[in-house]
């Protein structure tokens, strides 16, 4: 059923609906939905890199907007729609731990998340809403997070074109993860050594 849903996701690259097929599933990939934008984007960049740039902000705004929602679920419904969705997702062993780390890691968390995919965004943007992070701090991570992530991509593939294409979808994620690993690390070395 996942791979039909990728698939399907990847078809719509070809639409003339493209640009908002993108923001509709950038979205919703920030607060429920299982494929990353990343399916739809790096063909729609691939096919019409002069649009790359735009393709990239279309998908930052529609995601910061998708993580609201993600925040707003976790703020105003955690019993009755977030915790569901976290237990659905295995996450809600991993909420209760983070509970009591406060908002410096979940800021860390939202831009490893927002950049590699590193827990998943929709998890984050949950746990955020959850842990009453300030919708404030919250708005401008997501937006850099996501942001660099888009453009990143839109400058690598206008840059290099369809043989970076390979690397992105195949590396690029382990490379950016384990830099958000490093971060993560530099997080709980400064925690708890100071």
């Amino acid at each position: 059923m996942l791979r039909g849903l990728y698939d399907w996701t990847l078809s719509l690259a070809a639409r003339k609906s493209a640009e908002w097929w993108l923001a509709f599933i950038a979205f919703v990939e920030s607060s429920v939905f299982f494929i990353p934008a990343d399916v739809l984007f790096l063909p729609m960049a691939l096919a019409r890199p002069e649009r790359a740039y735009r393709y990239a902000l279309t998908a930052t705004a529609a995601s910061v907007l998708g993580g609201i929602a993600g925040w707003l679920i976790g703020y105003y419904a955690y019993d009755t729609i977030a915790r569901p969705i976290l237990e659905h997702f295995g996450g809600i062993a991993t909420f209760e731990k983070w509970q009591s780390s406060g908002t410096g890691l979940m800021l860390v968390l939202l831009v490893t998340s927002g950049v590699a995919h590193l827990p998943p965004i929709k998890v984050v943007t949950i746990l955020a809403g959850a842990l009453h992070i300030n919708l404030v701090v919250f708005i401008v991570s997501a937006i850099l997070a996501r942001g660099a992530r888009f453009l990143l991509l839109a400058w690598l593939l206008r840059r290099y074109g369809e043989p970076i294409r390979e690397f992105i979808e195949k590396r690029l994620g382990l490379i950016v993860g384990a830099g958000a690993a490093a971060l993560i690390l530099l997080y709980i070395l400064v925690k708890y050594a100071f």
